[in-house]
């Protein structure tokens, strides 16, 4: 019940009451009408022992305004008798006595009383309601309806806007950060809708101030490492020289790696999926590692991805930097096939798991080069692309590999 749908579980919830209420409608009806005939039946023995013990019919006359006033009866004239004794009718009581014989009898929707007495007939009609009880349960019945439906369309309409603040919310998971919540009411849940617009104008002003914040930190270095790597090249050949030199690509580099950072964070971004050959994409990795080809053993079968060629390039970039920069012989190797990519270097296995360096800044040993920020980035490429990042350590390698599942357009 617990994962149903509110919605769902109202709809149920009305439906099981529904039809618990017609059911017992329509087992009050059945019970009635059994007491109905029962009642009935007591009161034309009543009747019948009246009519029938009456010695004289001048008693019956004397009589008969109070008799036919209690038991709601009308006497039948000679013509209206003369038309009924050429129609049968269904006879429902009998009686009889040494006094004569009482038939009751139905015709049509009317009841009537036949009595036949010492060479005398006499004719009554009855003018007692007999579905006057069930009438009166189908008109209660009819009203607790319609109040039921009131009551399941102001529910109805109650959480109605929660259709609404679901389909925004899941608008603003997939990227749309220009969602407006215009739920107003007054209730919980206009109260959370307002909640959560504020939230979302949170989110939205704290996203703006980092990404400006960080563009503007890329900007503002950018001129400064330009104008010293200027600078150094008026300096003579040296070991101070080399050591500034690479001082200021590293800075180049970790700009770079968070230029890369904020693109994948961004809420919006969406890769460009296409068709591309391992092998081009393999090859553009090695071009933005700027590593000699000969440390990186290659073993495809020139596959066909259908997957984001950039996105791609730059994650198995970032693998094999890893895998060269922490293996035992600086060399590393990537097999593929069309489910899996994976990066091998030779070394001993990762003291932690796997989530620890998928965290930004996270490093196995800071004394080597790099900003721990490698991982971090497969790992979002990994997501948008809809593939699994997985580890593990088998006969003295270290492996990474990327589980090629189906692309999310």
């Amino acid at each position: 019940m617990k994962n149903i749908s509110v919605s769902l579980f109202i709809n149920l919830l009305f439906a099981l009451v529904l039809s618990l209420l017609v059911s017992a409608l329509f087992l009050f009806i059945k019970v009635d009408k059994e007491r109905q005939k029962r009642d009935d039946l007591n009161r034309y023995k009543l009747i019948s022992n009246f009519l029938l013990s009456t010695a004289q019919i001048d008693t019956i006359k004397e009589n008969s305004d109070n008799f036919y006033t209690s038991f709601h009866l009308r006497p039948v004239s000679n013509n209206e008798r003369r038309l009924l004794s050429l129609t049968t009718g269904k006879v429902i009581f009998e009686s009889q006595s040494i006094y004569g014989q009482l038939q009751i009898f139905t015709l049509e929707k009317n009841r009537y009383i036949s009595l036949q007495r010492y060479g005398y007939n006499l004719m009554l009609q009855d003018k007692e309601e007999h579905d006057t009880r069930i009438k009166t349960i189908i008109f209660a019945t009819i009203i607790i309806a319609i109040l039921f439906s009131f009551l399941y369309v102001g529910i109805y309409r109650k959480i109605a806007p929660l259709k609404k603040l679901n389909q925004q919310i899941q608008e603003f998971a997939n990227g749309n950060m220009n969602i407006k919540i215009t739920q107003k009411s007054n209730d919980e849940i206009g109260k959370i809708a307002q909640s959560f617009d504020n939230a979302i104008h949170h989110i939205r002003t704290l996203l703006e101030s980092k990404n400006l914040f960080m563009r503007n930190m890329m900007h503002e270095l950018k001129t400064p490492i330009t104008k010293g790597r200027i600078a150094i090249e008026m300096v003579e050949e040296g070991s101070s020289k080399q050591v500034l030199v690479r001082a200021f690509e590293r800075m180049n580099e970790l700009i770079a790696e968070l230029a890369h950072v904020e693109r994948l964070t961004t809420q919006g971004f969406q890769p460009h999926i296409n068709e591309a050959n391992i092998n081009d994409i393999i090859n553009e990795s090695i071009s933005l590692l700027l590593s000699s080809r000969d440390k990186i053993t290659i073993q495809t079968d020139g596959e066909l991805l259908i997957t984001d060629p950039k996105l791609l390039a730059l994650a198995i970039k970032n693998l094999l930097d890893n895998a060269i920069k922490y293996s035992d012989d600086e060399k590393a190797t990537i097999t593929t096939n069309s489910k899996s990519i994976k990066v091998l270097s030779k070394g001993k296995s990762l003291e932690y798991s796997l989530e620890y360096y998928l965290e930004p800044f996270t490093q196995e040993e800071k004394r080597n080069p790099g900003f721990g920020l490698g991982l971090y980035i497969v790992n979002n490429i990994a997501k948008r692309l809809n593939y699994t990042l997985n580890y593990y350590h088998k006969n003295a390698y270290n492996i990474f590999e990327l589980r090629l599942n189906e692309i999310k357009k």
